[in-house]
């Protein structure tokens, strides 16, 4: 893992594992594996994964993802010109 992306995880698990005082890491892992509905063992689980759930965990299930709601256009026609560089 890179150096950002262990800072980033570090980050978004600190709170998580706040909530949750009790448990331990290992315990911590595999309940966030758990709600990612992830089955493996816990030496398959990804670093992205990881991330993923920590960052939308929380958020409804119909929530859009960050990356994409930012490219997100709410009408096709204008997102059609836009693809076709009539708008900018």
């Amino acid at each position: 893992m890179a150096e950002h992306r262990i800072s980033e995880l570090l980050t978004l698990l600190a709170p998580y594992w706040q909530q949750h005082p009790e448990l331990n890491l290992t315990t911590v892992l595999a309940q966030l594996a758990q709600e990612a509905g992830f089955h493996g063992s816990l030496e398959a689980l990804s670093d992205d994964m990881l991330i993923y759930q920590l960052k939308m965990g929380q958020t409804e299930k119909s929530a859009m993802i960050p990356g994409l709601a930012k490219d997100c256009e709410p009408d096709f026609k204008t997102a059609l010109l836009k693809a076709r560089g009539v708008l900018k």
